[in-house]
């Protein structure tokens, strides 16, 4: 089983939509049965709240579903569990980066990482931006969501 948890700064508009994005890619490639997959927030302020009207109507128009999803807080224990754990910017990268145990760091990354011909390695916040922000948001987690599939197929495939 691999485990990929997606983190932003609240969890309402970043890493839902690519929660959401990354299991609708895996449900494709029907790889459900052995990747796991989530999102969290660095700030406590939305935990248990669905993600932004905003991000979910983005993602609605796109076939994805993010509706079910509610706020939660990274934990100690996911540095632990997940074998990916990827920050949708640095600032996020950095906070993970000061809870994180050091044998641990090597699950971090930054989501366009995946994506370098994006020529940008951060998913910007759409949260004070307009709608457009979201859509544009949903392009580079889309991009991005594919070749880190193309990496978790690899190690999927090599543990088979």
């Amino acid at each position: 089983m691999i485990k990929v948890l997606f983190v932003c700064l609240g969890n309402i508009c970043r890493s839902p939509t690519a929660e959401g994005v990354f299991r609708r890619l895996v449900e494709d490639e029907r790889l459900g049965d052995v990747v796991q997959i989530d999102s969290a927030g660095i700030a406590s302020w939305h935990v248990g709240r669905p993600p932004d009207e905003r991000a979910r109507e983005a993602a609605r128009r796109r076939g994805v579903d993010i509706d079910h999803l509610r706020g939660r807080q990274v934990r100690a224990q996911d540095f632990e569990h997940f074998d990916y754990i990827i920050a949708m910017d640095r600032d996020n990268l950095a906070a993970l980066i000061d809870i994180c145990e050091p044998h641990h760091r090597s699950r971090l990354r930054l989501l366009m990482e995946f994506e370098p011909a994006y020529g940008i390695d951060e998913v910007p916040d759409p949260y004070y931006g307009g709608e457009s922000g979201f859509d544009r948001v949903l392009d580079m987690i889309e991009a991005a969501s594919a070749a880190l599939l193309d990496e978790v197929r690899q190690r999927v495939d090599s543990g088979r």
